[in-house]
């Protein structure tokens, strides 16, 4: 890698998860693409957030699911600051619909954002990621894959793009390894809004989740982004395929 920043490219950077990775992973040398499908205020406090840190920071808008968007991510990543380094496939799709009630639709949504918004970004940035020779790709999974229980709700779209998301993770590792590019993912378990953002559940509802919770508490955005802080770094560069729980014992 020559003089340029480190370059990463995180997707649904907004809020929450994606704009905790954006703190957790800025600092003098990193130049962000902070990508969001609408919200450009929430972008934009992303990547003043960076700035504050001294990186440096673009936004980009474009829906993850559509077939042109996560390559064009990657080209404006590669164009603007020279190369591209780290990729956080965040950007996702949570509904609560009970399979039997699913529509086509709905579905094919999540599938769209979740599997192929990672393999076509996956694909779009497997060349800039190698010729950084330290390339990371990190995907955002979840528990909602991995924990069903009659006392905790069910995501049945979510759980099954996230299971394939996380499948196919594992053959990119094994093709993108050559290459010295790691990839891997976390998987987080309940967490935590930013403040002022939208929830469906009720205070007495969050703490009801909490409960069942071996750590006792729900889970927050900065919980995730150190886990994908430490897959970043130059501590995990022997590590790839892996996902990482991080449920405060929810997943165990």
């Amino acid at each position: 890698m020559s003089d340029r920043p480190r370059v990463i490219l995180v997707t649904g950077a907004a809020s929450g998860i994606g704009a905790a990775c954006c703190r957790a992973l800025a600092g003098p040398g990193t130049a962000f693409l902070v990508h969001t499908r609408k919200n450009e205020e929430g972008a934009a406090r992303t990547a003043a957030a960076i700035e504050e840190r001294g990186g440096r920071a673009v936004t980009a808008l474009g829906d993850i699911g559509a077939p042109d968007v996560p390559a064009r991510l990657v080209e404006q990543a590669v164009a603007t600051f020279g190369g591209l380094d780290v990729v956080v496939a965040n950007a996702g799709f949570a509904d609560r619909t009970p399979l039997m009630a699913l529509e086509d639709e709905v579905i094919t949504r999540s599938l769209d954002t979740i599997l192929w918004g990672f393999i076509r970004l996956a694909k779009a940035a497997a060349p800039a990621l190698a010729a950084s020779e330290n390339g990371r790709l990190i995907a955002i999974s979840s528990f909602v894959a991995h924990v069903f229980r009659p006392d905790v709700t069910t995501f049945p779209a979510t759980a099954a793009a996230k299971g394939a998301l996380e499948a196919t993770l594992r053959a990119v590792a094994i093709e993108l390894a050559p290459a010295g590019t790691t990839v891997n993912a976390v998987a987080p378990g309940f967490t935590q809004k930013d403040p002022g953002t939208h929830t469906a559940m009720t205070a007495e509802q969050w703490k009801a989740i909490a409960a069942k919770i071996p750590m006792g508490r729900i889970g927050t955005p900065e919980d995730v982004a150190q886990a994908v802080a430490y897959f970043a770094s130059p501590g995990a560069a022997y590590v790839t395929g892996q996902l990482l729980h991080v449920s405060g014992g929810l997943v165990a």
